[in-house]
């Protein structure tokens, strides 16, 4: 079982990790375009709104692979996915091209008009996005099903190479010397547009044709039993709003999970010396995501394996030993002269930018402790149908987030450490929470609210 689950996970962990990697190079290459420091910090702002609305699409992954059985459930599903990505892109145009954009990114984050017009010109070509991503996470939630995270990885490091391909490639060109936005702008963009070609293809190759009119995935292939009943399963046909009860705790928890942080960025930004704050960011944000960041896939062990571990005891001593070997990597990152060649060799940033990023990258250190406990319990949430229950705990991050870093302001504490520092005491409660709901709802399986 435990290869099992090993040989599952794998592939997502590695791309993962490749794509954490493909962000460096990014922004090794946003670190030696003209005026570095302003287009980080434009490109962090501007990435963490958008990141706020494609999270909220990210996890149709996760609805797709556990709602969609037929062809009526596909459709009835990926209309919802469509919806949700069309009122998103709308909400990015807001953001871009109307006074909300102005109040928001100008007033808010009391940045000088030069800095904000670039963060409102990367908003505007960042538009499709949302619709990109979900439609994406909705296909690859069905390879999920029939357990072909091989492909999935294949798309994903696809993208990222692509991304990484697009990095070198403009770089020395004229335009991006001149507009230097547009090199991050361009990198994501072939790498959303690769994975996602690679996903469709995969989904016609194994998913399509299992797709009959009547339960086709439940006879899936021989690698998936697909045919796996979830605690209290919903009969079929497959509602609209069974699919939305489903999904809204989940867009409403990633949806604030995203929004922490232009929250921190609005904050910091603030602050003494904010655009280089920000800049310290973005590199930190994207460096420390890396060794932790695979954690969130083991949410999708309890749905996938629940028929082979039901109880979840194997899973759940897996999922532990997970976040030790991310929290003892990162230590081992972080903690030593390991993070001055990481930042200052391989990303590209001068001595005195790394020794600003030191601190926060210790406080990262210690988020997989947090985000084992919270995939695990993601992921049971998932198997039983009990999203409902998660709900609350996007809502308490927030707050306590908000909470922190102005408690930390009146200890004369600014910047990324700030920042950080806040962020993980969102993360704490944010399990805690989640901890308490499930514990409550436990004797109420198959419930969404």
């Amino acid at each position: 079982m435990y290869r099992t689950l090993f040989w599952f996970l794998l592939p997502l962990v590695i791309t993962e990790l490749i794509y954490e990697l493909g962000i460096q190079v990014i922004n090794g290459g946003i670190a030696r375009v003209p005026r570095p420091t302003e287009t980080l910090a434009a490109y962090g702002i501007a990435w963490g709104l958008t990141s706020f609305l494609a999270g909220t699409v990210s996890q149709t992954r996760q609805m797709s692979m556990v709602l969609v059985r037929d062809r009526a459930t596909f459709h009835t599903v990926f209309r919802c996915v469509a919806g949700f990505g069309g009122v998103h892109l709308f909400l990015l145009a807001c953001l871009a091209f109307t006074p909300v954009g102005l109040w928001v990114i100008d007033e808010l984050h009391a940045v000088d008009p030069t800095l904000g017009s670039m963060v409102r010109r990367a908003l505007g070509y960042l538009l499709p996005l949302p619709l990109l991503v979900g439609i994406t996470r909705f296909l690859s939630g069905l390879l999920l099903r029939v357990r072909r995270t091989d492909v999935i990885s294949y798309a994903m490091m696809a993208g990222i190479s692509m991304s990484v391909v697009a990095v070198f490639v403009f770089l020395p060109t004229p335009t991006v010397q001149n507009d230097p936005i547009l090199l991050p702008v361009l990198a994501t963009y072939f790498g959303v547009l690769t994975e996602m070609g690679v996903i469709i293809y995969g989904y016609r190759r194994f998913v399509r044709r299992s797709l009959g009119r009547a339960g086709g995935l439940a006879g899936g292939s021989a690698k998936a039993d697909a045919g796996e009943e979830s605690v209290g399963r919903k009969p079929y046909p497959l509602s609209a709003g069974y699919v939305l009860r489903f999904y809204w705790p989940l867009a409403v928890t990633i949806g604030i999970q995203a929004l922490s942080r232009p929250i921190i960025n609005l904050f910091v930004a603030r602050g003494a010396d904010g655009t280089e704050s920000l800049a310290v960011l973005t590199i930190v944000y994207a460096l420390a995501h890396l060794p932790y960041g695979w954690l969130n896939e083991l949410k999708n062990l309890p749905p996938a394996f629940q028929r082979q571990d039901p109880d979840a005891r194997i899973i759940r001593r897996f999922t532990a030993v997970c976040g030790l070997i991310s929290f003892g990597s990162m230590a081992l990152m972080f903690w030593t002269p390991v993070r001055f060649f990481l930042l200052e060799t391989l990303i590209g940033v001068d001595h005195d930018f790394a020794v600003r990023c030191t601190v926060p990258l210790i406080i990262f250190s210690f988020f997989p402790l947090a985000v084992t406990i919270r995939s695990y319990l993601h992921g049971i949430a998932l198997r039983d149908h009990r999203t409902g229950a998660i709900a609350p705990s996007g809502p308490a991050r927030a707050g306590a987030i908000v909470i922190v870093v102005n408690l930390l302001a009146l200890f004369d504490l600014y910047g990324a450490i700030r920042g950080v520092a806040a962020l993980y005491s969102g993360f704490v409660v944010e399990t805690l929470v989640v901890r308490w709901r499930m514990g409550r709802s436990g004797a109420e399986p198959g419930h969404s609210d």
